[in-house]
């Protein structure tokens, strides 16, 4: 090593030891004033939450208690992306904190400060390794979202920067299908242009959400010394919760996500697709991805879906069912705003398909050539961007919006799902699934004592549960009253059920999984659109020919060896008792008797 080379090699290790044991100890210092500042008043006006009556509107909260949950949510809003963010992961943990707080705090939106250009420029030439200018043929410099970890613009990439695999047809599999589309019902797939979307991740947001993390940290231990504290394992969900935050502020696992997903559903046959991502020019602070041009699927649910709500609330379930029964993969952001709606034409016969058509007939009808004729289909003279931009414009109009889709649907328009922002998936280990599969297929056969028994004996801290009997029984109380109900389980909200689940949960300081609550409250959520669509959506019902594929999956030797016994055992119980319960209601008028009577209940 020559004496140079020695010297920058010793600053270099001057310099590192004084930015972590000196700058970067005082720079925490100064964040943890800041939120000192923003926090101890919310401690200060805790008494707040005596204050008053419970009251039925508040969901049994008191209106005191109401106000400081609004207090708190506005102070973790002003303390920035962290805590914004876990605002909006504590509001999915329905087991820990009560519903009317994870309801206001679900609402805090990822607004953040937009940074620079300069500094999305500088982000740019150092993956494209060329000069701004020659990386695209459109840039748009205006944001087209701004959030607390990253920013997005549209561009388009310039040619030679677009590997040729990235263009190719979606939904193709790897089988050839032998019929085209048109024969086959299904929808065009989609196809990538060179329009893409560009994510940059601010800059300095990783030291700032790691200084968040520590003081947090601090904080979740020394909760823990108080008292009945225990059973919430608080430095545990600190680091569950940092983990989520490192996973997001790497943009490579978000392309490998949305790569994944698309191979997952390349064969089916659901119209569902997911933004392309280009990992060759993707790192941690950049991903390049397909531009979608759709609408959020909350504009739907506001103005109404017309024609395709059921489509719409059918597919979107199908698509969450297929990820989670199947594919083990979930997407673990699933709200209104992150699924968008774009349109695709249904195929109509093409000009050889016509010719071959109207050769056949002749030869049939013995007619001289030009006495059978199809019309050909006219060219379609509407792109679905003009589609979604049109729609777009009349997002405010909730009328002339359902009449443009009575118009986009009787023209042949298909609508077409979009899952964007992957960066965070759930994938359940044995336990887990084993956990969810048994409370799901509980409420199936209405034996909520033997789930809330198992629940106590599978969750984090069995130790620490309180009052374990009454805990079980409280489970069979909520699973007793679906069946009074009725058997027809689409006229049950599965969500009322799990939130009456994750209540008695928190009471009786039973600790699930993450993973676990996080699939539940997916299905809440996802519930929850879906009948906000089609007030008739059937969950189970969905799930039946799912659990029929598993089925023909489970039949191979090689599958049932690479499945856990548990799962086996659980999928096969629930879906017996499905198949049953869809022949009784083909079968029978009134399904009603049979439960009244325990005719179907199997003893399985």
């Amino acid at each position: 090593m020559s004496p140079s080379e020695s010297d920058r090699s010793l600053l270099g290790r001057i310099l590192t030891f004084l930015r972590e044991r000196l700058i970067e100890p005082i720079l925490t210092a100064k964040r943890f004033v800041y939120l000192c500042c923003v926090f101890v008043p919310v401690f200060l006006a805790a008494p707040m939450l005596l204050v008053g009556q419970p009251e039925e509107k508040y969901g049994g909260d008191k209106w005191g208690a109401v106000w400081w949950y609004g207090f708190l949510t506005s102070q973790m809003q002003r303390a920035g992306p962290t805590f914004i963010k876990l605002a909006q992961w504590a509001a999915s943990r329905a087991d820990l904190f009560p519903a009317l707080l994870c309801e206001r705090m679900g609402a805090l939106h990822s607004r953040g400060k937009a940074h620079s250009l300069s500094h999305t420029k500088k982000v740019i030439q150092e993956v494209f390794q060329r000069p701004f200018e020659e990386v695209f043929e459109e840039f748009d410099e205006i944001p087209i979202g701004t959030g607390a970890i990253a920013q997005v613009y549209r561009a388009t990439l310039k040619q030679d920067l677009i590997p040729p695999s990235h263009l190719t047809p979606k939904r193709q599999g790897k089988r050839k299908p032998v019929l085209p589309p048109a024969l086959r019902n299904e929808p065009i797939p989609s196809v990538p242009t060179a329009s893409v979307a560009i994510k940059v991740l601010h800059p300095h947001v990783t030291k700032m959400i790691n200084r968040d993390l520590s003081i947090m940290a601090f904080f979740a231990n020394v909760i823990t010394l108080f008292p009945g504290m225990q059973w919430l394992s608080l430095p545990e969900e600190v680091a569950v919760f940092g983990q989520m935050m490192h996973e997001q502020l790497d943009l490579r696992i978000e392309a490998e996500n949305l790569a994944t997903f698309e191979k997952n559903f390349e064969t089916r046959k659901l119209p569902v697709t997911f933004p392309r991502p280009l990992k060759i020019w993707s790192t941690k602070d950049l991903l390049v991805e397909e531009f979608e041009n759709a609408l959020p699927l909350e504009l739907f649910l506001k103005n109404g879906g017309g024609p395709y709500n059921d489509t719409l609330a059918e597919v979107g379930l199908d698509a969450f069912l297929n990820m989670l029964l199947l594919d083990n993969f979930v997407h673990s952001d699933l709200h209104p705003g992150n699924i968008m709606i774009k349109f695709t034409r249904r195929p109509g016969p093409t000009l050889e398909m016509e010719k071959s058509w109207t050769s056949i007939l002749k030869r049939i009808s013995g007619t001289v050539p030009g006495v059978v004729d199809i019309p050909a289909s006219p060219p379609p003279t509407v792109t679905p961007d003009d589609i979604v931009n049109d729609l777009r414009i009349l997002s405010g109009e909730p009328e002339k919006w359902r009449a443009a889709l009575q118009r986009v649907h009787e023209q042949g328009w298909l609508p077409e799902i979009v899952f964007v922002d992957a960066g965070l998936v759930t994938t359940l280990n044995t336990v887990n699934r084993k956990n969810f599969l048994d409370l799901f297929r509980a409420v199936a056969e209405f034996d909520g004592y033997r789930a809330g028994v198992l629940m106590v004996e599978r969750c984090r801290t069995p130790e620490l549960a309180i009052d374990v009997e009454t805990f079980a029984l409280r489970m069979q109380h909520i699973v007793l009253n679906v069946k009074r109900k009725t058997f027809s389980l689409g006229q049950i909200k599965i969500s009322d059920i799990l939130t009456e689940v994750l209540k008695a949960v928190r009471k009786h300081h039973v600790k699930m999984e993450g993973d676990f609550v996080n699939t539940v409250i997916s299905i809440l959520l996802l519930e929850g659109i879906g009948r906000q669509l089609d007030p008739d959506l059937d969950l189970f019902k969905s799930a039946l020919p799912i659990l029929r594929q598993l089925g023909r999956q489970m039949s191979t030797q090689e599958t049932m060896t690479q499945l856990p016994s548990g799962d086996v055992g659980a999928f096969l119980k629930l879906w017996v008792w499905m198949e049953a319960r869809e022949l009784a209601s083909a079968a029978f008028v009134n399904a009603d008797d049979l439960v009244k009577y325990d005719w179907l209940t199997p003893a399985i």
